[in-house]
């Protein structure tokens, strides 16, 4: 939900300075395999060892600079399949090292007990859950249907573990975090579940339709 009002924003913001990096000569898939890497380096570098503060300012900048890529593919007219594949594959990439950095940092750094537990068994829901989001709605474009609904879209995931991150980085308890991203893994399976849902209605939809033409006599 995020994700879809803050398209506008980034857009406004970001086209000018998009068209700058063209005159450069750097290409959106430049800036999408870029901002993948850097994603992964400061995910890897610091969210394990508890470094939240630097972790997220340095991932937010980086994040905003990934907007780039799609602003820059449509001002400069250069969209193409390709690189939303490019795109989507890189997105899942970067969400695995920053969700899976997290369950390092749990193993890692906190106390064994039920808060552990829990927090390894959120932040591997999220990793697996996020998977799935895409997933679904990729299977889905491929027999034909839409499934881009659900509350959880990869903006929220991600603006809702950073601000656990943060609060934790400002001294907030640790099941701060842990509450994050529960709520994160619900809303991933929320949405998948909605993406499911709204994929099997199109599709009886579409196979009731075709149904009385398939019956007709010739």
């Amino acid at each position: 939900m995020l994700g879809q009002h803050g398209r506008g924003l980034t857009k406004a913001l970001f086209t000018q300075p998009a068209l700058a990096l063209a005159r450069l000569g750097v290409t959106p898939n430049m800036l999408t395999v870029t901002g993948t890497l850097l994603t992964v380096l400061v995910a890897v570098t610091t969210l394990p060892q508890g470094r939240f503060l630097l972790g997220a300012a340095l991932l937010a900048l980086v994040v905003v600079g990934d907007s780039f890529d799609g602003i820059l593919a449509r001002a400069t007219g250069t969209t193409s399949v390709f690189g939303a594949f490019l795109d989507s594959t890189m997105d899942r990439i970067a969400d695995g090292a920053v969700f899976g950095s997290l369950v390092a940092w749990a193993a890692l750094r906190l106390e064994p007990g039920a808060l552990r537990t829990a927090t390894i068994v959120c932040a591997l829901a999220v990793v697996v859950l996020a998977e799935v989001v895409s997933y679904a709605r990729a299977k889905a474009e491929s027999l034909g249907v839409s499934a881009s609904v659900g509350v959880a879209e990869r903006t929220d995931r991600l603006v809702v573990a950073g601000v656990g991150v943060v609060a934790v980085g400002l001294g907030a308890p640790q099941w701060v975090l842990t509450a994050a991203l529960a709520l994160v893994s619900l809303g991933s399976l929320v949405t998948v579940v909605q993406r499911v849902l709204a994929a099997r209605s199109q599709l009886r939809q579409r196979e009731h339709a075709a149904a009385p033409e398939e019956g007709r006599p010739l």
